[in-house]
């Protein structure tokens, strides 16, 4: 199993965009009884690799609560290093 942080990059190989909701369902089955799978801890990882340009916001809007969500991307330089460093 990957480390947490590494999981939430590599799913940004197959998937075209994602807020942190949607990385949570994604990687519930295998992470959900970690004590890092908090929502608080995905946006923390998202927020770093966009700081690092592995990922860029792509768009945002309300939840059904209101609150806003973030959605991200893979930039093409970070696509590469996740493949190169993470693994496809």
């Amino acid at each position: 199993m990957l480390p947490f942080n590494y999981a939430i990059l590599k799913l940004f190989l197959r998937l075209d965009e994602a807020d942190p909701d949607t990385v949570m369902n994604e990687l519930s089955g295998e992470y959900g009884k970690s004590r890092q799978f908090k929502k608080s801890t995905v946006m923390e990882a998202l927020m770093t690799a966009e700081a690092n340009g592995l990922l860029e916001e792509v768009r945002f809007d309300l939840d059904y609560e209101q609150q806003l969500r973030v959605y991200y991307r893979a930039t093409e330089e970070g696509r590469t290093m996740i493949e190169r460093y993470i693994g496809a």
